[in-house]
């Protein structure tokens, strides 16, 4: 019993691997940085602290990586559907 695809083969273009990684990479930084913040507050560290080192970039990383790894997995999600789209109706 094997089990045939529905449509054609799609191909993997080095522009959906780059958008992929991008995403996985920064939302996975952005959860790091999110747990190191939660564990430096839990530690002791206050307000003053986080302003002063590397605590500013720290705390950028999740506000600006969480949704720009969002757009970048939306425009694969997009990129995706209309490359399956234009080889189906070549078919």
């Amino acid at each position: 019993m094997s089990m045939q695809s529905s449509g054609p083969d799609v191909t993997v273009r080095r522009v959906d691997r780059i958008l992929a990684f991008t995403a996985l990479g920064l939302a996975a930084a952005s959860v790091l940085c999110f747990f190191s913040i939660i564990i430096g507050s839990a530690v002791g560290m206050d307000q003053a602290a986080f302003g002063e080192g590397a605590w500013p970039l720290i705390a950028g990383i999740p506000l600006w990586g969480l949704p720009l790894a969002f757009v970048l997995i939306i425009s694969l999600l997009v990129t995706s559907f209309i490359r399956k789209g234009r080889a189906g109706s070549r078919s």
